[in-house]
């Protein structure tokens, strides 16, 4: 089993921003040390959360620590950007790091409306996802009007994909990164992405990267003490409209929270991965055998980093043991 790490700066409670983006640094670097495949960083706009909004400059701190690791964006959104702008930023991460660069790109607009306003970004632009994915890759192919610099061998384009994002990667022929509500479903939009998948040289068959958060510990309660600050956040979220750092679990006291927001913080867990580790194999067994995907993207997090390292460690040791 393939395993990567999609790792989003996550913010934390008594911590300055800058530490999150460290963290994320230092975090790739064990990941090197661990034989993860790739590392992916994300793009997050005006959210307290979330200290990376921009992750071609984020890749090239990341890419200067590693040295063999593939490295990616999870994902750039194609509608707060020129495509053009896209493509140079990658070619010059690619002529960096030749042979490990990424580019994940996905249509999501920014959180709120200021932040949509202040990127100069709305549905319009969303809508027009295909044809800047189309032009996207005529600059990596060298057939735009215009050719980018650095010259350089083009990196691999992955989409993330919801419904509508599944149908433009089929047709693109590329390979898709799913999670959220696709896993939660039937099966069918994976079944309709391959069934419809257009062949190219590049991508020959159609390729799916599993996304969701894993958490890996010595006991599942303390597995579900290290998710509980990411479930959290998410429910606060839905509450206050705003997506908040993470707070030490000792802090969180469920018990006093609205009855709705107990609800919320059950579900997320649920929806998530975790427990010890033949909980956490059995659940993935599952999960491989109702989506056969390609590559499983790990996008854990959690307030104490210490216990992130430690369940990156015991979640890679897992995936060896499921390989074999």
């Amino acid at each position: 089993m393939i395993l990567s790490l999609l790792d989003r700066s996550r913010t934390r409670e008594g911590y300055c921003d800058g530490a999150a983006l460290t963290s994320t640094i230092e975090r790739a670097v064990n990941a090197e040390k661990l034989g993860y495949h790739r590392f992916w960083v994300a793009e997050h706009h005006g959210v307290p959360g979330i200290a990376s909004g921009s992750p071609a400059v984020l890749l090239a701190a990341v890419g200067a620590r590693t040295s063999s690791m593939r490295i990616g964006s999870g994902g750039v959104m194609l509608p707060n950007y020129q495509p053009f702008v896209v493509a140079e930023q990658f070619a010059m991460l690619e002529a960096l790091y030749p042979g490990r660069v990424d580019v994940g790109v996905g249509r999501s607009l920014g959180f709120t409306e200021p932040v949509r306003a202040a990127l100069r970004t709305g549905r319009e632009e969303s809508d027009t996802f295909a044809d800047d994915l189309d032009e996207l890759r005529s600059y990596f192919d060298a057939t735009a009007p215009v050719t980018i610099r650095p010259a350089v061998a083009p990196p691999p384009i992955y989409v993330l994909a919801t419904g509508q994002g599944l149908s433009v990667a089929a047709e693109a022929g590329l390979p898709v990164v799913v999670g959220g509500p696709i896993l939660a479903s039937d099966g069918s939009a994976l079944e309709d992405y391959r069934r419809h998948y257009r062949p190219t040289d590049r991508n020959p068959d159609p390729r799916v990267i599993v996304s969701l958060d894993i958490t890996v510990a010595e006991t599942a309660e303390r597995a579900r003490t290290l998710a509980i600050p990411e479930a959290w956040a998410m429910a606060q979220s839905r509450r206050t409209g705003e997506f908040p750092p993470l707070t030490d679990p000792s802090q969180i006291d469920l018990g006093a929270a609205p009855a709705r927001t107990r609800e919320r913080v059950e579900r997320s867990l649920a929806s998530a991965v975790l427990g010890t580790p033949d909980e956490v194999a059995d659940q993935l067994e599952k999960l491989i055998a109702r989506t056969d995907p390609d590559e499983i993207l790990a996008s854990t997090s959690t307030y104490d980093r210490k216990a992130l390292f430690d369940a990156d460690a015991q979640l890679i040791q897992l995936a060896r043991s499921l390989s074999r």
